[in-house]
């Protein structure tokens, strides 16, 4: 039986942990089935660390948390001394937790010594060795066949020959790996928008009595990708619909540019059937998609996919949550699309997927808005972070240059500098940052984010 003491720490303690992961005192005593898929899976994964077993299996754990509470989760983890197994698609997440890094290899289950990054390395290692050695064996295969051919019928090198002959059937050919099967796509080129993309002028949003945007002036351009990070429930999905145009502003405007083509995907997954089949979700009544100026048959375009053509019409619904994902990428790409509105597009995808769509966005052509959890991915692909401080003021947000990273630089360092000065400079004054990017105070003014 609990003595009191242990009660009040044993709650006190899931408190703390639920807190970490981003629920409010409000929800403390709410139902588990009133809660939405995303936060039953945050309360799952707050009753294991309560648990405080030898072990924790993790799948995926991040999906769910948005960036504050994963820098939670990902500090408490490295606090605690338990083991974890953990498959995981973050790479840094990986970086800061993992020590060894088990892979399915086309070869078989590999064993590597180190986090993510020093997997890769020495995978990339092996590689580059096994190929070095492989030409060298070749080379003196090549040089001993030529020895046999010259002297088979002579009879003083007879001996010799034999000799290069039972040499060469001992041997064990040397062969490079099979690469892995990786998604097998580029974008088609974009059809060119106006300059102006949105210009959201004086834009306020509320829900009820909760104000998501105070005041929202700015002007996105061709070609700009920006990021929108904060907490679950800030209101990152409703910058993207308004965006969209299937919001209304509760004040303001928002003025959608010319010539726009636009592809969303939506992290709900809110318009998938999943009774229809592949072919029909990608190519609705039709065998072919048109793709970059020509015609491509379904089945190969979704063999681009890693889908085999068996799969084609298989329902939506016997997929993966990763081929869901991919599946949602190719019918997102089959469109000549020149804005793209990613929702966490991430989630559920394989790293080589996730690298190959980093490049691609790197690459692209169009403008795009993405919401993602994913500190390298923000860092690799945008250009601006649009991010929610809704704790200094309800509805504030603030747009800094570059990606996650330059947001923390920029952020710790005009908090350091505001602490700093006397109260009513630090209120009068914006704080400066790194001459290598704008002040965060400056950034805000001049893209209009109050």
């Amino acid at each position: 039986q609990l003595s009191t003491f242990e009660e009040r720490y044993g709650r006190h303690r899931a408190e703390s942990i639920l807190l970490g992961l981003g629920f409010a005192e409000r929800d403390f005593d709410r139902d588990v089935q009133t809660l939405s898929g995303g936060w039953k899976m945050r309360a799952a994964l707050a009753g294991l660390l309560l648990l405080t077993p030898e072990l924790l299996l993790l799948d995926e754990p991040t999906n769910h948390l948005d960036i504050p509470s994963l820098s939670w989760f990902d500090q408490f983890l490295r606090r605690s001394a338990k083991a974890v197994l953990l498959v995981s698609h973050d790479r840094d997440f990986l970086n800061r937790q993992v020590d060894r890094v088990l892979s399915f290899e086309p070869e078989g289950l590999r064993s590597y010594a180190g986090n993510y990054d020093a997997y890769k390395r020495q995978r990339a290692e092996e590689e580059l060795n096994l190929e070095v050695r492989a030409r060298r064996q070749a080379a003196e295969r090549a040089e001993t066949e030529r020895f046999i051919e010259r002297f088979r019928y002579k009879a003083s090198k007879a001996r010799q020959v034999q000799s290069r002959i039972k040499q060469l059937d001992r041997s064990e050919i040397i062969r490079v790996r099979d690469q892995r099967s990786t998604v097998n796509f580029r974008f088609p080129p974009v059809p060119r928008a106006g300059r102006e993309v949105v210009r959201l002028d004086g834009v306020r949003k509320q829900f009820g009595d909760k104000c998501i945007y105070r005041s929202v002036t700015r002007t996105i351009e061709r070609g700009e990708r920006v990021a929108i990070i904060g907490v679950n429930g800030a209101g990152k999905t409703t910058l993207l619909k308004l965006v969209l145009g299937e919001l209304q502003p509760t004040q303001g405007t928002v003025r959608r540019g010319t010539k726009l083509a636009t592809a969303y995907f939506d992290q709900m997954r809110s318009h998938l059937d999943l009774d229809a089949t592949l072919a029909d979700s990608i190519s609705p009544g039709s065998e072919w998609v048109e793709f970059n100026g020509q015609r491509k048959h379904v089945m190969s375009y979704l063999n681009d996919f890693l889908f085999a053509p068996e799969r084609a019409h298989s329902p939506v619904r016997t997929l993966s949550g990763g081929e869901r994902n991919r599946m949602l990428l190719a019918r997102l790409f089959a469109l000549p699309a020149n804005v793209l509105v990613l929702d966490e597009p991430t989630n559920d995808l394989d790293i080589a997927t996730l690298e190959l769509l980093e490049e691609l966005l790197q690459a692209y052509a169009g403008t795009v808005f993405l919401v993602s959890h994913d500190r390298r991915f923000l860092d690799h692909v945008v250009t601006s972070t649009i991010a929610w401080e809704g704790e200094e003021a309800p509805g504030r947000w603030r747009e800094y240059e570059g990606g996650y990273e330059d947001w923390q630089l920029q952020r710790a360092r005009a908090r350091q500098l505001a602490a700093a000065e006397p109260p009513r400079a630090a209120a009068a004054a914006p704080a400066p940052s790194p001459a290598s990017s704008p002040t965060p105070a400056a950034a805000s003014r001049k893209l209009g984010f109050k």
